[in-house]
């Protein structure tokens, strides 16, 4: 019956997965860690990319590690710790994210996967409630309940050194590590 919704829905691969958990119907998932560590071969792997900026970031969109130029790449915010604040409460992702409402809808919809695979996360349950008190329009996109993951895409920003790159981003999971996805091109 659920297949049958999805395929009425017309429901893309993550939407279809995060619907049939939502039922309670796929693989429980062990509890999401607080703040997964990132090992030294996979900090090893970012460095091997001296000429492409990577990060590690999980579900929740923290940034859990990055290479040399990821961290130049995102030297326009004092902190570059999660993607949804980055996006909707630092001044700069506003103009750092060229077509920002993308950016502001991949956020919510890579949030409300991530809720999908552990709706007990508490620390993405304090995030959806932190950016619903602070933006009206991330309330307006959560409502929607699109759901999407991070794959790869082309996305323009404006770098205050650089001026505007239009990136292609990568992304991937990693195995070895509790959740975490490598993008190559952040974004």
């Amino acid at each position: 019956m659920l297949a049958a919704v999805a395929r009425a829905l017309d429901l893309g691969p993550d939407a279809h997965d995060h619907l049939f958990r939502l039922a309670g119907l796929s693989p429980g998932s062990a509890p999401t860690p607080a703040r997964p560590q990132v090992g030294q071969s996979l900090r090893e792997l970012l460095d091997a990319w001296p000429d492409t900026p990577a990060v590690v970031i999980d579900r929740r969109l923290d940034l859990l590690a990055g290479n040399a130029l990821a961290d130049a790449f995102y030297a326009d915010f004092t902190e570059a710790d999660n993607l949804v604040r980055m996006t909707f409460l630092v001044p700069a992702g506003t103009t750092f994210f060229a077509d920002w409402r993308r950016a502001a809808e991949a956020c919510v919809a890579n949030l409300r996967l991530a809720l999908g695979h552990d709706p007990h996360d508490q620390r993405a349950r304090e995030l959806v409630e932190e950016m619903d008190a602070a933006r009206a329009e991330f309330r307006r996109l959560w409502g929607r309940h699109d759901v999407q993951g991070k794959t790869h895409e082309a996305k323009t920003f404006r770098h205050g050194a650089v001026g505007e790159l239009t990136l292609s981003y990568h992304a991937f999971d990693v195995r070895d590590t509790p959740r975490p996805a490598v993008d190559r091109v952040p974004g």
